[in-house]
């Protein structure tokens, strides 16, 4: 894909995955399955031109009939799993909110035609703090979480990213947090394998057209993809595709460049920057 030419000082975008559950602080089998995908996470920082003064998170796991946005200066942690060992509920990462900054994207997103609205109760969902807990560790930089929307329409989260893009300017970091393949029925054989890679190839190939033209790969992504497409994101479970959505909306014209490609269990994952 092209290089980027933004600016030093503007943050990029992401689409990152953010793996099942807990999965980088537990036993897995098989045992090393989420390795590359942690190593991965770590490396965040690097992919970045400076340390982001907040960190706004659009997670799989958060949606709702309106945009809404994390408010609280505290906000605590949602484990939203299940069957997990113990310990991975007494997981902490106390990163704090940004109420301020809170508004000013309530404020966007009004200007852009969103009803957003500002949550002061919900916690961090796992979308947010697990892949958080490699990337930035120390939990000093305020998040932001972004729900979804639950009309899981691909144009509407195009122009709630395009909404946030402003927010670049001033040093916030925009990342969508879900996975580029989500069909759980799909992992241990090579017809599932096929698919995902038809799927992963497709996207690669989307992202990389000039601007207008991935907007509307994108926005019509279950025809443009084939039927690759609706297998890796099946219908009513494509909120883990639509944070790249948003990603990619706050990315304006910015090049794409995979950051990260893997082979995890059988089925093809990716992640993407822009800017």
């Amino acid at each position: 894909m092209a290089a980027s030419t933004a600016s030093p000082t503007r943050q990029p975008t992401l689409f990152i995955p953010h793996g099942a559950g807990p999965c980088f602080f537990m036993d897995w089998n098989p045992p090393r399955a989420w390795d590359a995908m942690a190593a991965f996470l770590r490396s965040l920082p690097d992919l970045l031109p400076t340390r982001p003064r907040a960190i706004v998170v659009a997670s799989a796991h958060w949606r709702a009939p309106q945009p809404c946005i994390g408010a609280q200066a505290a906000p605590g942690l949602l484990y939203d799993y299940h069957g997990f060992p113990p310990h991975t509920y007494a997981l902490t990462y106390p990163a704090p909110g940004a109420p301020q900054l809170a508004r000013q994207m309530h404020e966007l997103l009004a200007g852009a035609g969103f009803e957003a609205v500002l949550d002061t109760e919900r916690g961090l969902d796992h979308g947010v703090f697990i892949p958080l807990m490699l990337a930035f560790p120390q939990a000093d930089i305020p998040v932001l979480p972004l729900s979804l929307l639950s009309s899981l329409d691909a144009d509407a989260h195009l122009r709630l990213g395009r909404a946030l893009a402003p927010l670049r300017d001033d040093n916030v970091l925009i990342i969508g947090s879900g996975m580029s393949y989500h069909n759980m029925h799909g992992h241990g054989s090579a017809y599932w394998t096929g698919v995902a890679e038809a799927f992963d190839q497709w996207l690669l190939q989307a992202l990389s057209l000039p601007a207008a033209e991935r907007w509307a790969a994108l926005a019509d992504w279950e025809r443009a993809s084939g039927p690759a497409g609706r297998l890796a994101h099946p219908p009513g479970a494509e909120e883990h595709l639509l944070p790249l959505h948003v990603a990619l909306g706050a990315a304006g014209d910015d090049a794409a460049t995979r950051v990260y490609a893997e082979r995890l269990l059988t089925v093809d994952v990716s992640a993407f920057r822009f800017g």
